[in-house]
């Protein structure tokens, strides 16, 4: 077999390194710079792998280390193919502005106001959505992402440097500047590698978080609020509009600790205190880049009256009013900004646990108040531009990433926190006496009882086992590290696992024994949001009742009218996949949040939901505009919260054109789904639609659980894919099982998806549909064939699964497919659950086309096309290779050879994961 990594840029081999002048906005150029690099590189390291460049290598026949290199080429390969994806994706955005006009560009807030305008929407209607516009991407730490930090930063550089490339004004000796630096960033990768060589720590992921704050979102962030107001500007030109920070990030890493035993409540002290340096650092670089700047005398300018006492204050409260006055006579705003400058390193000091001279600031408040002071000096200046330009972009970080840069998420499951309030029951009544069952009425009677009474704050918890101990601290770091750092330096409380109202109210009673209501004694207000989140299909069915009986809990109401008026509920896409299949999760989902949305609007609390996506279809992933516009009417209404995961985050906030697109695309895609889903909703057959997806999603999921609960399925998929090798890639501090033990159950959804799409079975994103639709059809007949069309015209939901699952499909290869199901050592094992995936497999295409009317699967999504052909020759081959290491290191018994055998492994599921650009 021969590997086919790249066709046409090293047909010729040419040992000179001249390529091309990028000039088009096609990938073609930069493909050709980047594929010439890499040879390069490759001659001058390792010159057996330069027929595996050009796609003339027998790589089977390489030794253990050589083809561990191999592996390793092609998996840059395919990370140089996706940064020249980017570049070009770039380029033609900005192709389309310069030529079209910004309204023409899809996912930009222009397109969206153009047609609010145009459709009649009032200026007030527009008013209503930004003052309850609240948009938060959550990062998390959830194993997906196999590069090390310092792969990212490479890979940065070469991609800027790219960009370089595409000016026109180098000379020839500039020109090869940028070359020989693009060539050496190459070779620093392919010296670096890519794989963790232990197993990450939460610190070390806590700086993989940060990369991407210091690299794009700290600068790039503020430019998205500006692009608003430029649009409403353009559209609205008669109101005058005050956009909010709406736009937040918030983050899990340091702070879910549901199943991992590395994050204690020192590890999240630690990591809110380095959260809030990063964002202090940067506030000092930006105040110190407008001292160099503004530096306007009195004799150019009069200084405002009113500035002048601002200013006189701050030197008073300074206590070095003359040096500061001595250092910049004359110049009111340097003094100004000194003086702002020397509280931030006061702040700086005492977050690292230094003494500082003077005053600091106690929170984010007083620095934009300051700033905003500074703004208005200018303004009354007459120099608005400078106020515009340089202090604003400044102040409107500070008031979206305030002292804390992410709203860190506290995680835990129902489980452990069950086990800390037994430990405190035990306490209360003694040891000998046993809690009440979870579910008996009994547990949930003491819950509200011990909310209702006044704390004690004399209680001690030092007697109490170690996790209630440790669980009852987190909670205490709230009101500490509220106070200390920011009010708003923590998100809400995330209990997974839950399944009733007990568990929620358990969440309340640690919250109020850890001490951070707001009141002395504890029956009123706490301050935490409590975020329950239904993740398998029965909680999601559940949910609805559940929260019904939650929101009529007296402390409950207080507390989220406190918090805002809103109550937020996290859904899960992951396990309710695992659980029930891909149209089930899809339509559960969907009618978990119908029913909430009115539920809230019922009871005057709106619901908002917190969407748990990872980056593969499988998990949620889906294009942005496409997922967002298919939520159910109503149910966004300007909220909208969701992780991003692992690869997902490098790809769309590594550099910063593509971070403001994306972030742009988000916010203006919630942005329409407010303005017009209860618009379209009015104007198609709801109840017909539900019916049709009622009916298909049961009859996908009874295909789909006749597989997961076959007798035979775990030992199929533990010898059938690398699960359990791809716990030894090091890619997340947390273990692949919540509670370590070998059940299906317990296995995470993360390496469940991981481990199907490196096998090429890939069931998690299609399993059940054909059967489902045939189902349907076999009932219905043509009448029921009429509605799938129907459907698949008018119904965001039913086109977007569909849509994913065809492009899923894609990923798919049978023959590959078996060549893993070779490794099941029972032959009947192996043919009986084989046979079920290759008949449902076949069922799905030709089902999915006869509801499309297309010709080939995902033949609508041509570049998706192009970009997988691009990629899957040496996907293939890597995944044939995987399966003859795959039993070479299971049956290997010599350490150094199994050790050998074990990198070209890792390599191989590092290499098919970046090529599909998923893992989990």
């Amino acid at each position: 077999m021969t590997n086919t990594l790249h066709a046409s840029p090293g047909a010729a081999v040419d040992h000179v390194f001249a390529p091309p002048v990028i000039t088009g906005t096609s990938s073609k150029e930069a493909l050709d710079i980047l594929f010439h690099a890499l040879l390069d590189v490759a001659r001058r390291h390792e010159p057996e792998l330069e027929v595996v460049l050009h796609g003339n290598a027998n790589i089977s026949e390489f030794s253990p280390e050589l083809l561990a290199r191999a592996l390793q080429v092609q998996g840059i390969w395919f990370q140089l193919l996706s940064i020249a994806e980017q570049n070009a994706a770039m380029r033609r955005r900005r192709h389309i502005e310069r030529n079209e006009g910004r309204a023409a560009l899809g996912g930009s807030f222009s397109k969206i106001l153009a047609e609010a305008a145009s459709n009649g929407i009032a200026a007030g209607d527009i008013h209503g959505l930004l003052k309850d516009l609240r948009i938060r991407p959550t990062i998390t730490a959830h194993p997906t992402e196999g590069k090390r930090v310092t792969v990212l930063e490479k890979f940065r550089r070469i991609y800027l440097l790219l960009r370089e490339l595409e000016l026109p004004r180098w000379t020839e000796r500039e020109r090869n500047g940028l070359m020989n630096d693009l060539r050496d960033q190459i070779e620093l990768v392919w010296m670096t590698g890519e794989l963790h060589l232990e197993k990450p720590t939460v610190e070390r992921e806590v700086a993989w978080g940060l990369h991407f704050f210091d690299e794009t979102l700290f600068e790039m962030l503020p430019e998205v609020l500006y692009s608003l107001e430029e649009s409403l500007a353009q559209y609205y030109p008669d109101e005058k509009f005050e956009v909010p920070a709406f736009f937040q990030f918030g983050s899990w890493i340091g702070g879910d600790r549901d199943g991992n035993p590395y994050v204690t409540a020192s590890v999240t002290r630690a990591t809110l205190q380095r959260n809030a340096l990063a964002s202090l650092h940067r506030y000092r670089d930006g105040v110190n880049g407008l001292g160099r700047m503004l530096s306007l005398t009195e004799r150019s300018l009069p200084v405002p009256e009113s500035f002048k006492r601002e200013l006189a204050h701050l030197l008073a409260e300074s206590g070095d009013a003359k040096a500061i006055a001595g250092r910049n006579p004359g110049e009111a705003f340097r003094q100004f900004l000194t003086c702002i400058l020397r509280k931030l390193e006061a702040t700086i000091a005492r977050n690292e646990g230094r003494r500082a001279p003077g005053p600091d600031y106690p929170s984010a408040d007083g620095l934009i108040n300051d700033l905003r002071t500074l703004e208005q000096g200018l303004a009354d200046s007459k120099c608005d531009s400078l106020a515009t330009d340089l202090v604003r972009p400044v102040r409107r970080m500070v008031e979206i990433f305030r002292f804390s840069t992410v709203r860190l998420d506290l995680r835990e499951n129902s489980t452990r926190t069950t086990k800390a309030l037994q430990a405190l029951w035990r306490q209360q009544y003694g040891e000998a006496k046993t809690p009440p069952d979870v579910e008996a009425p009994e547990w949930k009677a003491w819950l509200l009882a011990e909310l209702a009474k006044p704390r004690n704050p004399e209680r001690s918890f030092d007697d109490l086992p170690d996790d209630a101990r440790e669980t009852l601290e987190t909670f205490a770091l709230v009101g500490e590290m509220r106070e200390q750092l920011d009010r708003e330096a923590f998100g809400a409380f995330i209990l997974s696992m839950t399944r009733s109202v007990p568990d929620i109210l358990g969440a309340y009673l640690l919250a109020k024994e850890a001490g951070i209501y707001l009141d002395t004694a504890g029956t009123e207000i706490c301050p935490l949001p409590i975020v329950p989140l239904f993740e398998t299909i029965d909680d999601l069915r559940a949910a609805p009742v559940i929260m019904k009986e939650l929101l009529a809990i007296p402390v409950v109401r207080r507390s989220t009218r406190w918090q805002g008026g809103v109550q937020e509920v996290m859904i899960g896409y992951s396990d309710s996949n695992k659980d029930g299949g891909f149209v089930a999760s899809n339509w559960e989902l969907y009618k978990a949040q119908s029913k909430l949305t009115l539920l809230g609007k019922h009871l005057g609390v709106p619901i908002a939901f917190f969407h748990g996506r990872g980056g593969s279809v499988s998990r949620g992933g889906a294009p942005t505009a496409r997922a967002i516009a298919a939520q159910p009417a109503g149910s966004i209404n300007g909220r909208f919260r969701t992780t991003e995961q692992g690869e997902v985050v490098s790809f769309k906030y590594a550099n910063r054109g593509t971070a403001a697109y994306q972030m742009e695309l988000l916010a203006s895609s919630v942005f329409e789904h407010a303005l017009k889903s209860e618009r379209e909703a009015a104007s198609l057959p709801r109840a017909e639609f539900d019916d049709v997806l009622e009916a298909f999603s049961g009859a996908s999921r009874a295909a789909y659980v006749k597989l997961i609960q076959h007798p035979d399925l775990v030992t199929y998929f533990g010898c059938a894919s690398p699960l359990d090798e791809i716990a030894l890639l090091n890619i997340g501090s947390r273990p692949a099982r919540r509670f370590g033990a070998r059940s299906l159950g317990d296995l995470r959804a993360i390496p469940w998806v991981f481990a199907w799409s490196q096998n090429r079975h890939v069931i998690t994103g299609w399993y059940g549909v054909g059967s489902g639709l045939q189902s349907f059809l076999d009932v219905r007949g043509a009448q029921g064939e009429m509605q799938l069309k129907r459907m698949f015209r008018d119904s965001r939901l039913f086109r977007l699964i569909l849509d994913e699952v065809e492009k899923t499909l894609l990923m798919v290869d049978l023959e590959i497919a078996r060549d893993y199901a070779s490794l099941v050592p029972d032959e009947s094992v192996r043919t009986n659950i084989f046979r079920m995936i290759e008949d449902e497999y076949r069922l799905t295409c030709e089902m999915a086309l006869r509801v499309s009317g297309d010709r080939d699967l995902a033949e609508r999504f041509p570049l998706f096309r192009d970009r997988l052909n691009e990629r899957l020759p040496t996907i293939n081959q890597v995944s044939r290779e995987q399966v003859e290491l795959l039993r070479r290191f299971r049956s290997e018994e010599d350490e150094d050879k199994r050790e050998a055998v074990k990198s070209a492994l890792l390599l191989s599921i590092n290499c098919i994961a970046v090529g599909f650009g998923a893992t989990g």
